[in-house]
């Protein structure tokens, strides 16, 4: 674990890999799984050794379709980044959306925003969970986060920008925003539609989660139907979508908070990982790249992408703090705790200066 992780008594703050992996040693993976990927942190950790040359040349074709990219530079060919500057030499950071776009439903709103940094030296990593509800203050605009990336969408295809270049200026966008939050800048976003966050799950066979509490809920307007009864058990894509997303229920409206769900979402992340590090999921990792090229984009260039997945392919889980912005409910808003923002700050700085 990060010698300099922060430490907080707040309603559990952090969710590391490591106390995950001790709790759930003797069961089966305890846990867990997100619903974005964020995938690029997914595909960082996805080549194992032995198998690195097969999966980058079997994803290459895969990679290109996800990265934007690669047709967005002065002379609408390839970005190359020099060696020396890139994420194999220097770190990294990133914003991971998960967008609630899903077969008979969904919009553009980001229903998972994380942000993450990686270092190439010291092969250490930190993820941080913010609620979906966190207010913002931007560009004289008010807004919860989650409503940004589809308001930057949406301004970019009112001035006529095709569907990549709307995505690419909404990343833009986000980067922006959550660079001022946290203080840090941030290099490439990655988002992953509810969709690719199912399929992953499919493509794995499904992952072990400890189903904390009873969770029933539907919904006739977007086909929800959430029926998962606590504790441990296999969970497909569809359901684990369901674990991650459950809010509330009719009996319960405040059955669970989205701080809550933050914690299934790092919880959920790191049983992905750990399925995809399994001697089982290492056969599948060029399917589930495969699987997500059509749900997953990023405007990392495709290059950087495979060195990213040949610098960290064999990163310690253990190296990886996991942690959840808290804050205070002020209806309509979660109003950010200025300790947990400055840990989180601390945390990302961290990573990166060492």
């Amino acid at each position: 674990m990060a010698s300099n992780k922060p430490q907080t008594n707040q309603n559990n703050q952090q969710v590391t890999a490591s106390r995950v992996a001790t709790k759930g040693s003797k069961k089966k993976k305890k846990r867990p799984v997100l619903k974005a990927f964020l995938f690029i942190i997914i595909f960082a950790l996805l080549v194992v050794v032995g198998y690195g040359a097969y999966i980058v040349i079997k994803g290459n074709e895969a990679l290109k379709d996800i990265s934007i990219a690669n047709n967005v530079d002065d002379g609408g060919g390839k970005v190359t980044i020099p060696v020396k500057d890139s994420v194999k030499a220097k770190p990294v950071t990133m914003v991971l959306l998960g967008i609630d776009q899903r077969k008979g439903g969904g919009g553009l709103n980001t229903d998972v925003i994380m942000v993450a940094a990686l270092n190439p030296t010291t092969k250490k990593g930190a993820v941080i969970a913010m609620p979906r509800d966190t207010k913002i203050n931007y560009q004289d605009r008010t807004r919860k986060v989650n409503a940004f990336y589809a308001n930057f969408y949406t301004a970019a295809q009112k001035n006529g920008a095709d569907k990549n270049e709307a995505m690419r200026q909404a990343k833009d966008g986000m980067k922006q925003l959550l660079g001022e939050f946290y203080g840090v800048p941030f290099q490439y976003a990655v988002s992953v539609n509810f969709q690719g966050f199912m399929d992953v799950v499919d493509v794995l066979g499904g992952i072990e989660v400890d189903v904390d509490m009873r969770m029933r809920w539907t919904d006739s307007h977007d086909g929800t139907n959430i029926d998962l009864h606590p504790g441990l058990q296999p969970l497909d894509g569809k359901q684990t979508l369901d674990f991650v997303r459950f809010r509330q229920s009719k009996d319960n409206p405040n059955a669970s908070s989205d701080f809550e769900r933050n914690t299934r979402q790092t919880v959920v992340i790191n049983a992905i990982l750990k399925k995809m590090m399994s001697l089982g999921g290492v056969t599948k990792i060029g399917n589930v790249i495969e699987e997500v090229s059509e749900d997953v984009h990023t405007d990392m260039p495709s290059e950087e992408i495979t060195r990213l997945l040949t610098t960290y392919y064999n990163i310690n889980m253990d190296n990886i703090t996991f942690m959840t912005l808290q804050g205070k409910w002020s209806n309509p808003y979660v109003e950010a705790d200025a300790q947990s923002l400055a840990e989180a700050q601390q945390l990302l700085q961290s990573i990166i200066s060492e």
